[in-house]
């Protein structure tokens, strides 16, 4: 995006730096990623970053609105939710494509966002061996609000952990070991000291949970989740025996389940920015638009991108059974912004929020990156590809004002 630091970036690159790097991450972390890395980082002009950051405390201003849990109300399946939600979610990421506007400049435009923590450890592991094998120029950061490695991770610690010992603190998933995020679980025990543990491996006795570390029953206070409900509820029956996570339980959530169908597609109609694309509840649309091939249909409650309808026809719209449960989004043209010896690709950009209690705001603190060159932009969609997958970017330090 910024066109001397790509160039130069492209022209220095070598496949052996690249091996170097993924050898590099794979050391850190105990294991070989189970999805593709990027060959390069997104550098974010500051023109662009000023945007980012100007979309997203927009979006969190809604967050803030005294009545948020009043029109999110319907959010929440039913039969998802969980007891003893908290006053506000841990983590928020915040997912744009990067797009062109009129005048040919590059603005960001929203496609998701999720109260759900993200890879948060394996982001720091990954932006560390880029600056350790490729040159980065020292005016770049992936961090924000003034942080490096060491505070975010103690601020990762202070959410997380809390005042709890680390071994009473689990990070819980389903299968965790079969996840393709699961370097970031690896990640996390490493940096931070707490367990992996799978669902099926809680013990509960009356209202509080335990799991076996080392072979001795250790009480857990707090749960770093990482459980998809939605994606439970579809596996519930293959997994055997197991706790119902959803009854009433001593334990706190970090961050509690609800938050991620709060803050999700559900609350795109309600967010007023040039950044947001203008979207409705399906079952509230006042009249089917006649160009829909302007548009795309999302379903309210699914994951990475699963069910989403690109190239949408009036019978897609006359075949949903369940309109309350989709919105309609005017569709958003990526930007072929990012120049690689392969070929050009166009990049979506994570913003990571951490939102500690007692604190006002959420706090912007890292980034995540999706290089692609084709219609979807998932890692599971780039198999094939070279110079695509998971990345993060690195932010043009922004300029004083003269």
């Amino acid at each position: 995006m910024i066109p001397a630091i790509r160039t130069s970036y492209n022209q220095q690159f070598t496949p052996a730096q690249y091996q170097a790097f993924l050898d590099g991450i794979a050391t850190d972390t105990g294991v070989v990623p189970a999805f593709r890395i990027a060959e390069t980082p997104v550098f974010v002009p500051a023109a662009l970053g000023n945007k980012l950051v100007q979309a997203c405390e927009e979006i969190v201003n809604v967050l803030l609105r005294p009545d948020f849990k009043t029109i999110t109300q319907d959010a929440i399946p039913q039969a998802l939710k969980v007891p003893h939600e908290n006053d506000h979610p841990h983590f928020i990421v915040i997912d744009f494509a990067v797009c062109k506007a009129e005048d040919d400049s590059l603005i960001p435009q929203l496609i998701e966002l999720q109260g759900f923590p993200t890879m948060l450890a394996f982001q720091e592991v990954m932006a560390r061996r880029f600056k350790t094998h490729f040159n980065i120029p020292a005016s770049f950061s992936n961090f924000f609000n003034g942080l490096d490695e060491n505070s975010y991770y103690q601020l990762l610690r202070e959410m997380i952990i809390g005042p709890y010992p680390p071994e009473e603190v689990v990070l819980l998933e389903v299968k965790p070991d079969e996840q393709k995020t699961r370097i970031d679980f690896y990640s996390t025990e490493k940096n931070l000291g707490i367990s992996t543990v799978c669902l099926t491996a809680l013990i509960q006795e009356g209202k509080k949970l335990f799991y076996l570390k080392d072979g001795v029953k250790t009480p857990i206070q707090r749960i770093y989740n990482r459980i998809i409900f939605d994606d439970l509820q579809r596996q519930s029956d293959t997994l055997g025996e197991h706790v119902n996570l959803f009854q009433d339980l001593d334990v706190e959530w970090i961050t509690h389940p609800n938050w991620f169908y709060r803050i999700s597609k559900y609350m795109m109609p309600f967010i007023h920015s040039e950044y947001v694309p203008k979207s409705w509840f399906l079952h509230e649309l006042p009249v089917v638009p006649a160009d829909l091939e302007n548009y795309v249909l999302k379903p309210l409650f699914s994951f990475a991108g699963q069910g989403v309808l690109i190239d949408v026809t009036a019978a897609d719209i006359d075949n949903i059974k369940d309109p309350e449960n989709w919105i309609l989004q005017h569709k958003v043209k990526y930007a072929p912004a990012i120049e690689t010896p392969t070929g050009p690709a166009i990049c979506e950009i994570r913003m990571i929020y951490i939102w500690l209690d007692g604190a006002a705001r959420p706090m912007l603190v890292h980034n995540l990156a999706r290089i692609s060159k084709g219609k979807m932009i998932g890692v599971g969609f780039n198999g094939k590809d070279t110079w695509v997958g998971g990345s993060c970017c690195f932010f043009e330090e922004q300029k004083a004002e003269s």
